[in-house]
């Protein structure tokens, strides 16, 4: 067995255990959310020994080269020394500024942070309140619009630690962490021309709603269609928003589904999948954007590339919650 050592201290390490489950039994003071390496919010230092490549996936090359690595996703097989806190080095104070309701489980929640913050609209951000917990979210915003306020949109979960806190409000004035930003999931203006397809479901709509304003200001002349699906129509949030930018550019079209609930004009029945795919039979030449919960971000991955969306221009980052059961960290 390999052995760990945690600011200085041996780190038991039982068969089959990520660093990250040892941390926690440890009680030792390290954030964490999806356990599975997509919100990053599990990032340790390694101070000696070489982290485990596949703990260091998806992370920047300036990271990696620092020894940051995914703490949930390592299982040594050699010596390793590392820094519980070391990330927060990489952290960037902010205080919550506003907190409004976009529909009965949304809320808009605006983060001002204390220092320049650099993003592309579309990425993620690690979110950490003063006592560790931490949950990764999605960017709505622009980078050069409110004063550099980060706008995210929370969606209420059912005994969600986070969600609760921000959308009861408790959270207005609260100082708190950012870590970030990270994902690929941005707009890029290298072809103006081509077509852009967006398509959420949930809050999947907040990365989407920055990727679509950022490429309407980059002046994207090529064909714009967004799609946006919820359980119920009261779920399709900032639709009057939208429905205003199809009036004002000609190249941008708006469609809404909902799984259940009253007929409402203008919202399609059905899911998000299947209206879709009956409307763009292919998607060949096209780029295309996937945000939302994570099983029907694979689903149309899978299903638009089926139907000629080639894998380069497929961007995705699937939101993952915090799984059932999972330790919470210490402060």
């Amino acid at each position: 067995m390999p052995r760990v050592l945690c600011d200085g201290r041996e780190l038991p390490l039982l068969p089959g255990e990520s660093v990250l489950d040892a941390l926690l039994r440890a009680g030792r003071a390290v954030a964490s959310s999806c356990r599975v390496g997509a919100c990053q919010s599990c990032l340790v230092q390694a101070t000696g020994g070489t982290p485990p490549a596949a703990a260091q996936v998806g992370l920047k090359e300036s990271l990696r080269l620092q020894g940051y690595f995914l703490a949930c996703q390592a299982f040594p097989s050699a010596d390793l020394e590392l820094a519980s806190r070391g990330a927060e080095a990489l952290q960037v104070p902010a205080r919550i500024t506003e907190i409004t309701q976009l529909a009965p489980d949304v809320a808009k929640v605006l983060v001002s942070p204390e220092q320049p913050f650099a993003y592309r609209a579309g990425q993620f951000v690690t979110l950490v309140r003063a006592d560790g917990l931490a949950r990764a979210y999605s960017l709505a915003s622009l980078p050069n619009e409110a004063g550099g306020t980060l706008e995210l949109h929370v969606r209420l979960m059912p005994g969600g630690a986070m969600s609760g806190w921000l959308s009861s409000g408790q959270a207005l004035g609260c100082s708190v962490q950012l870590r970030g930003p990270a994902g690929d999931c941005f707009y890029v203006p290298n072809k103006p021309a081509q077509a852009l397809v967006l398509a959420g479901a949930g809050t999947g709509l907040a990365p989407l709603w920055g990727i679509l304003r950022d490429a309407l200001a980059a002046n994207h002349t090529g064909p714009i269609q967004l799609w946006h699906g919820a359980r119920a129509p009261d779920g399709l949030y900032l639709r009057r928003e939208l429905q205003e930018l199809t009036t004002r550019h000609a190249n941008f079209s708006y469609r809404a589904c909902a799984l259940e609930g009253d007929v409402v004009d203008g919202v399609t029945q059905g899911r998000l999948d299947d209206v879709l795919l009956q409307a763009v039979p292919s998607f060949s030449a096209q780029r295309v954007y996937l945000c939302g919960d994570a099983g029907l971000v694979q689903q149309l991955k899978r299903k638009v590339f089926l139907a000629g969306a080639a894998l380069p221009e497929i961007h995705a980052d699937a939101f993952v919650g915090q799984p059932p059961n999972a330790v919470a960290a210490q402060p």
